[in-house]
């Protein structure tokens, strides 16, 4: 995991474009600003934490916190894992733009928000609704894009629309190859991985139906 800072702005670029070194968790691409320091704390206050007792509880130095809260410091992305497993909420938390109670969503074309991992981009097509249910996703995988070495598993079902290119997922050891209009939905538990065997980028549906609300499976598929 690189150490890299993530921006203070709205628009986080690539790191290799910062200036900074590259190969990092992901960035959060948004037409709208974001404060990461305010969102700290909101969430710690809703918890009813002192920064004394996130401190406590993170392992970070009290000074660091009050830096970030008072966004006189941007955190890496490490720092921001250790807060978000800390205060039991996805790390995507700290870069929301409002309450996260909306009952509807309506979403045009290229307006939608993007998260951008190191080899690909995500489409949130439920952006602002409650962190529970069903969580929408349109991935894009560049080219030898996987999820890693390790298999993941997590809470609920999980379900695959291949758009376009060529998708393997393997659940329980078993390969399944995805063409456009193939679909998987299988039982999340079940140890699996997935990599775009297509030499270009290749697009899939994503529906993670986590059971659990304090799970985070968008982090286990990204975070390799």
């Amino acid at each position: 995991m690189s150490d890299e800072t993530l921006s203070r702005k709205n628009i986080l670029l690539p790191k290799k474009d910062k200036g900074l070194r590259g190969g990092g968790l992901f960035s959060f691409i948004s037409n709208d600003e974001i404060s990461v320091g305010q969102r700290l704390h909101e969430i710690r206050v809703l918890r009813g934490l002192s920064m004394r007792s996130l401190a406590e509880m993170s392992g970070l130095n009290i000074n660091t916190l009050s830096l970030i809260e008072n966004e006189r410091t941007s955190p890496s992305v490490s720092t921001l894992q250790q807060l978000a497993q800390s205060l039991q909420v996805p790390i995507a938390d700290f870069f929301a733009t409002d309450d996260g109670n909306k009952e509807l969503i309506h979403q045009k074309h290229g307006q939608r928000p993007r998260v951008a991992f190191e080899h690909s981009t995500i489409e949130d097509l439920a952006m602002g609704m409650p962190h529970f249910g069903a969580e929408p996703l349109i991935v894009t995988l560049n080219p030898g894009a996987d999820s890693g070495k390790n298999p993941i598993v997590h809470t609920g079902r999980e379900f695959v629309y291949c758009i376009e290119g060529h998708i393997a997922y393997t659940v329980n050891n078993q390969e399944y190859a995805l063409d456009p209009g193939d679909s998987l939905v299988f039982e999340a538990y079940l140890p699996h991985h997935w990599k775009n065997s297509d030499p270009a980028p290749s697009r899939i549906l994503l529906m993670l139906c986590p059971m659990d609300v304090r799970d985070s499976p968008t982090e286990r598929h990204f975070s390799k």
